[in-house]
């Protein structure tokens, strides 16, 4: 595990403002504040403060203060949100949430399109769906996601090329017995699963790409979101993943269809030339690629689910 990121300490609270209600004191994960004669204040421990804007959230005078976070960076410019649900509720009462039918309704009705329209998406969509990608949580509140816009077909077909290399020398490994074999020697037979359950899909999705031009890997998406990480975080995969399902989710929401590209990620985790390529630093590495775009036909129903049964343990 990574050392976690320590954000430095610039969270102050206005003695005038602060009404003693512990509030701020009880919401920290960190554990930085404490009471001093019925008033809030930081305690030596600030170097453990995340950043997480609890304190803030919940003053109900407005005492609290946290430098380095800002609402302007999850404002949008393509969709008018309003106020948000929590603001004015009191202790006594329940913030006004969105309808769990609604919500469960959008869920449903998200599935992975692969059939997308000739029509670009809007750059400021784009930008607007990474900010709602940020509303999500992450390991410690470390943020230390990246985002890297492909808004064009043209860009798209520029990483799909970079992709389809990678494949490319795969597949020639996968064909060599030797190679297989000494995958799972040492490398718990990872080319052997590919080379059968992967590798004549692949060899055939290039072929097409190379006679017809048909793109298997984004589908003919106009526009693609990668979701990667810096070092620092504690669960990055994790964080990457939690922002990518915001993102189809509000996509679904504007009525956009989205597509989670697993090819491109294992290319760009084992070819460290595609980000080269592509601008993105080398200390990066990318959990999720969003093909992003119009759909070309409406959905007629939600799609189906296998039925699971949870299990329980008591302890």
């Amino acid at each position: 595990m990574e050392t976690p990121l320590i954000h430095p300490f610039a969270t102050t609270i206005d003695e005038a403002l602060c009404n003693g209600c512990t509030l701020c004191v009880t919401a920290c994960p960190a554990d930085i504040f404490t009471m001093v004669q019925d008033k809030a204040r930081p305690t030596a421990h600030t170097d453990r403060c995340i950043h997480c804007d609890h304190c803030a959230a919940i003053c109900p005078t407005g005492a609290v203060t946290v430098e380095g976070v800002s609402d302007d960076a999850v404002a949008l410019t393509t969709v008018a949100t309003g106020a948000t649900s929590t603001k004015g509720a009191s202790a006594d009462s329940a913030p006004e949430v969105p309808s769990v039918a609604g919500l469960v309704r959008l869920m449903r009705e998200r599935r992975s399109c692969r059939m997308y329209r000739d029509k670009p998406v809007d750059r400021a969509v784009l930008e607007d769906l990474v900010r709602i990608g940020i509303t999500a949580p992450s390991g410690t509140n470390s943020q230390v996601w990246t985002f890297t816009l492909l808004p064009s077909r043209r860009a798209l077909q520029r990483c799909g090329e970079l992709t389809a290399r990678f494949f490319r020398q795969l597949n020639y490994l996968a064909r060599l017995p030797p190679a297989r074999l000494a995958s799972r020697i040492f490398s718990g037979d990872t080319l052997g699963k590919y080379y059968r359950e992967n590798y004549e899909r692949v060899v055939e999705a290039l072929e097409d790409w190379d006679r017809t031009g048909r793109d298997l890997l984004f589908h003919g998406a106009p526009a693609a979101i990668l979701i990667g990480a810096k070092p620092g975080g504690t669960t990055p995969r994790e964080d990457a993943l939690l922002a990518a399902q915001n993102i189809v989710l509000a996509a679904q929401a504007m009525g956009l269809g989205t597509c989670l590209i697993g090819f491109a990620v294992e290319a760009m985790a084992h070819d460290p030339r595609i980000k080269h390529d592509m601008g993105i630093p080398s200390n990066e590495r990318i959990y999720a690629v969003i093909a992003v775009g119009h759909p070309k036909a409406p959905w007629k129903r939600p799609a189906g689910r296998r039925a699971v049964t949870p299990r329980y343990w008591e302890g």
